[in-house]
């Protein structure tokens, strides 16, 4: 049935997630879509950039805008990423400000709504991690955010189970525009194979290196040439470093860890291409591109 068959009004719009990090942005997103658009990691600022994800239901289009956590940032990279978030919030339909039940931090988060205060977005305060929590820790949570602004519904859900996830998208539903569908319904992202093949690959290094190398990280496509006559992808990529000690960190003894970022990052990037892969990285050292303008553009920061 084509999205825009529903005798009612057609409901289309942008909704931007935001909260500070590791609230579960990225697997809330990815729940939503039904597929891992976003990568996700126990580690906080894994997002870095403004990632696109589109939900078609019965009568409405909703266009999820997954941002970085707005946190206090001290580096170039990190002021960065608070821009794209802000700037995503600004103009979206509808702001879905993420905390978590297990740990709310009343005013961070107070920080947070003030940076989004002239925002046109209906307000909605999303609780994730109530799979964390008894039931009657919630009610004091819900208490101290309505007294903190006017949201205009809050809604607790769990995005790792799942638990309260549809009723939210039902509820957003309700406050987006009338508007025909922006994108065709069989298109899920905006982004390019080389962006998601990319954000793969770093976030395997952010598992294997993260307690040696927290934010240092990223990571460029540098070739991505298609042999269909073999079924097979060659994919070339740089993990890029700020110092000759990270870039052994990553490389490892022997090679072998560079071999398991390498390995697991195949592995999931075949089943996403559903074809067979030839994954050839390399480490570069970019000294402190976290703070050089230059590289964070090259980047694509």
């Amino acid at each position: 049935m084509s999205i825009e068959s529903s005798m009612a009004p057609f409901r289309c719009g942008f909704i931007s997630i935001l909260g500070r990090p590791n609230v579960g942005k990225s697997t809330l997103f990815n729940r939503i879509l039904g597929d891992k658009i976003a990568i996700v990691s126990d580690k906080p600022q894994t997002t870095r950039n403004r990632i696109l994800g589109i939900r078609n239901v019965e009568g409405g289009q909703l266009i999820f805008l997954d941002t970085p956590g707005i946190h206090a940032g001290r580096s170039r990279l990190n002021e960065r990423m608070v821009s794209i978030a802000v700037a995503s919030g600004r103009d979206a339909d509808v702001l879905l400000f993420l905390i978590e039940a297990s740990s709310p931090a009343i005013e961070k988060d107070r920080q947070m709504i003030e940076s989004l205060k002239e925002c046109r977005g209906a307000p909605l305060l999303v609780i994730n991690k109530i799979d964390l929590v008894k039931k009657g820790a919630l009610l004091p949570i819900i208490h101290q955010y309505q007294m903190l602004y006017p949201f205009r519904e809050i809604i607790p859900i769990s995005a790792v189970t799942g638990d309260g996830v549809e009723i939210l998208v039902e509820v957003i539903v309700k406050y987006l525009p009338e508007s025909p569908p922006y994108y065709p319904e069989d298109m899920i992202t905006d982004q390019t194979e080389r962006f998601l093949v990319s954000e793969m690959i770093r976030e395997k290094v952010i598992n294997h290196c993260y307690q040696e190398l927290p934010f240092s990280t990223a990571v460029t496509i540098e070739e991505f040439k298609e042999q269909p006559e073999r079924n097979l992808v060659v994919i070339k990529a740089t993990i890029h470093v700020e110092r000759d000690s990270q870039k052994k960190i990553v490389i490892g003894k022997e090679g072998q860890k560079l071999k398991r970022i390498g390995e697991t990052a195949r592995k999931e990037i075949e089943a996403f291409l559903e074809r067979r892969i030839f994954l050839e990285l390399w480490v570069n050292v970019e000294k402190n591109w976290t703070q050089d303008p230059r590289a964070l553009t090259q980047l694509g920061y």
